[in-house]
């Protein structure tokens, strides 16, 4: 207030400028101190700088340290703990007489003690340890601006204060003099924990682990016209995730030696067993032959073995995206009606090629995040049991309790943790981060042991979709720690799923306006489900006229299926681009069914038959169908049984033609345009609309006449040529021998030759170009 009175040009008062005075005279006293006391050379670096007690942060900055190594990650009595690791300068000053220290925090109290450790920056004795010195101090050269130290050290388990059992605080500082500065500080902070348990806990935690193997979509929906339908992938992708050193390769071969629970996407063993056998891969405008087969064989066998005696939790087929189909796709009609058949369609593919039963009762949201409507979708798809996660069903309880809960209407909600499934989602290529992960997932761990001693408890880790290869060692490097079931013991969410719910936790689902932004924002867009719809529908046209219609339906009923994966979220590009390919290579199909389109006709007579031809490209059969002829004007142009409109079933083997052939009888002269239009037998359009012109020239009797009076010349002509032939033969005149009478007169200009009748009703594959000018019908 008194710097707002002297900005407004206010004379404060004589008491006022006293008290003013007096403050800044003691304010004044300790940078007065500072500036007469001399910084003595001999004095301990990290202990110099600012008054600790009052708990204030030094700057810990300038320098990165990164913790590569931490070994054991669970030290026991008589170990000996190595630590590794590299020091850069980010600073732009030199940094000397720099060395590296190990500090040891107290131990904390609780899983949010260790988060706040974790969130927090700067440096403070009182809350990350003094150094232990003397031999466990490493000293490094000179360390200019932008150049990094590697460092090495180890303590003996027993040098580093570890009291009770419980989780400790571990950090590693970099302390040094800049010209800035003359005496020690650090410079530089990785805060990390330590987990101890010297002696067996009485109650462990039984912690199951998901282990997901999920792939986006690799299979289009094109299949070859041989017997084996040779499938076509989008691209040969997924050959390098199945190799050795590959992602997928990677998940099966950790997962084989992990207690864990195997959740399969069945759209992936689908297409890595497609790739067994030849296939085919798009390549700009055509395909060529795969040539990955050895691949896919070995890792299906692989883990084939791998999950027996394992449980295994099959997701609906192509891992439908839940919250998009609740939030998008349940406002677009029919979308709802692929879960159910995903979900048995899931249940046989994973028990033919796996030969395991699966369980089919989970569904899994994006994320874990739950709202009433994505419960009432999982719900549809056939699940009773939906695996979220504890940062969205909230907990105000001081302790982590059961997974399972009932969440009303028979359904379970079987919560993940949310830090420990999220615990290995940075970058796990780089050690440090992987090190620091495992330390932190091994610390919750613990931490919720001991949260209620002697009361076990059942916690759930349900990682990302599709983890990195790096990822899924990281959290493997972290099981098998826990694998000589020091504080935890493994189980199966099929046991997690049956323990009795904590009383206290919550049964609550979180409401819609709860569901998170960034989720939302990510999901698929209603234009997905709208292109769903549509190529439903064709496909529901075109089934019912094939003889052989499960070489359609398979192949696009399971493309459909992978239009509303959850591997799509955030890549709506990429997601349209896949449901236009399957609708036009669906639409190129119904198209090799098709009327060939005629040119104008001419009707001469009061009837006629009006033939229409119906291809059929198809390397199979179509029946059902019906050809319905239309003229626009009865009055002047009937057709069968004197109707304005005419149908004639259609049945057609593959790669075959029929003329269907209409009877119609003509009033009046003129064109009538006439509308040609396949059906399938249930009423629905199948293809375009064709229409051409009938010209309708009846012949009168006046056109009769003149007619017989030119056949009645012709005849009197031959007579009078006959007769005079007679004469001259027997005058015995010189006529040409050549004029014999098995001379065939000569065509005139102009006559039309013989025409050849409308094809058989059903005909070899023929052109598809319009009829000839001046076609006309038989009559």
């Amino acid at each position: 207030m008194a710097e707002a009175a002297d900005i407004q040009g206010t004379d404060p008062s004589p008491a006022r400028r006293w008290l003013r005075r007096a403050a800044a005279a003691v304010a004044a006293v300790p940078l007065m101190v500072g500036l007469v006391q001399v910084p003595s050379a001999s004095a301990a670096p990290s202990d110099r700088s600012p008054d600790r007690s009052v708990r204030t942060p030094t700057r810990a900055g300038g320098v990165d340290v990164a913790l590569d190594t931490l070994s054991p990650s669970a030290p026991v009595k008589g170990d000996t703990l190595s630590i590794g690791g590299t020091v850069t300068n980010q600073g732009r000053e030199t940094v000397d007489q720099a060395r590296v220290d190990v500090h040891v925090g107290p131990r904390l109290s609780s899983r949010g003690a260790i988060e706040d450790a974790t969130r927090r920056t700067g440096f403070s004795v009182d809350e990350d340890g003094k150094a232990l010195g003397g031999t466990f101090t490493v000293t490094l050269p000179e360390l200019p601006s932008g150049t990094s130290r590697e460092f090495a050290l180890t303590v003996p388990v027993d040098k580093l204060g570890l009291d009770d059992e419980g989780v400790y605080q571990l950090g590693v500082t970099l302390s040094g003099r800049t010209p800035s500065n003359p005496y020690d500080e650090v410079l530089g902070i990785e805060r990390t924990f330590l987990p101890w348990q010297p002696a067996a806990t009485g109650s462990k935690t039984q912690l199951t682990v998901l282990w997901p193997l999920i792939s986006p979509a690799h299979l289009s929906a094109e299949t070859g016209s041989d017997d084996q339908q040779t499938p076509v992938f989008e691209s040969d992708g997924l050959a390098a995730e199945l190799a050795p050193g590959g992602r997928l390769e990677r998940m099966v071969t950790l997962g084989a030696e992990l207690p864990v629970t195997w959740v399969i996407d069945p759209d992936l063993l689908t297409t890595v067993e497609a790739m067994t056998g030849e296939y085919q891969v798009r390549s700009g405008d055509t395909t060529v032959a795969g040539k990955n087969q050895t691949v896919a064989k070995q890792w299906l066998d692989a883990l084939d073995k791998a999950v027996q005696g394992d449980k295994v939790v099959a997701l609906p087929y192509g891992d439908p995206d839940l919250a998009s189909l609740a939030h998008r796709g349940g406002r677009v009609s029919s979308s709802l009606s692929h879960l159910r058949p995903a979900t048995e369609l899931a249940e046989s593919a994973v028990e033919t090629i796996l030969h395991v039963k699966p369980s089919v009762e989970y569904a899994w949201p994006a994320e874990g995040a739950v709202d009433p409507s994505i419960i009432d979708v999982a719900t549809s798809a056939g699940a009773d049991k939906v695996i979220t996660r504890s940062d969205s069903m909230r907990e105000d309880l001081s302790y982590t309790p059961n997974a399972a809960r009932p969440i009303g209407g028979g359904t379970t909600a079987v919560v993940s943790d949310a830090v420990l499934s999220t615990a290995f989602q940075g970058d796990m290529a780089r050690s440090g981060d992987a090190t620091l992960a495992v330390q932190r997932f091994l610390a919750h761990t613990l931490a919720v042991t001991q949260e209620r001693p002697g009361t076990g408890r059942s916690v759930v880790v349900a990682p990302q979709r599709m983890p990195t290869g790096s990822q899924a060692e990281s959290l493997a490097d972290a099981l098998r720690v826990l694998g000589a079931q020091r504080w935890t013991q493994p189980s199966d969410v099929i046991a997690a799923t049956a323990v009795k719910p904590d009383p206290k936790a919550t049964t609550g689902v979180p409401s819609a306006r709860k569901y998170p932004r960034e989720l939302a924002r990510r999901e698929l867009p209603m234009t997905v489900f709208q292109q769903v719809r549509t190529t439903q529908d064709t496909l529901d046209n075109f089934k019912v006229i094939l003889t052989a219609a499960h070489r359609v339906v398979t192949p696009f009923g399971n493309a459909i299926k992978r239009e509303m994966s959850t591997s799509w979220r955030g890549r709506p590009v990429e997601a349209a681009a896949y449901g236009r390919s399957v609708q036009a290579h669906l639409e190129s199909l119904t198209g090799e069914v098709k009327l060939i389109d005629k040119s104008d006709l001419t009707l001469s007579g009061r009837s006629a038959t009006i033939p229409v031809t119906v291809q059929n490209k198809l390397v199979q059969g179509v029946h059902h169908l019906v050809l319905r002829l239309e003229s626009t004007k009865p009055t002047r142009l009937k057709l069968n049984d004197g109707k304005a409109i005419a149908e004639l079933p259609v049945r057609i083997e593959g790669g075959h033609s029929q003329s269907v052939k209409f009877t119609a009888s003509a009033n009046a002269n003129g064109p009538v345009p006439v509308r040609a239009q396949l059906y399938t037998e249930d009423g629905r359009r199948y293809g375009p609309q064709m229409e051409f012109t009938v010209k309708v020239s009846e012949i009168t009797s006046t056109v009769m006449l003149v007619i017989a009076g030119g056949v009645l010349l012709l005849v009197l002509a031959g007579v009078r040529m006959y007769t005079q032939r007679k004469r001259a033969a027997a005058r015995g005149g010189d006529a040409d021998p050549a004029d014999g009478p098995d001379t065939v007169p000569p065509v005139a200009e102009g006559d039309d030759p013989v025409q050849a009748s409308d094809p058989e009703p059903d005909t070899g594959p023929e052109s598809a170009e319009p009829s000839g000018p001046g076609e006309k019908v038989d009559r």
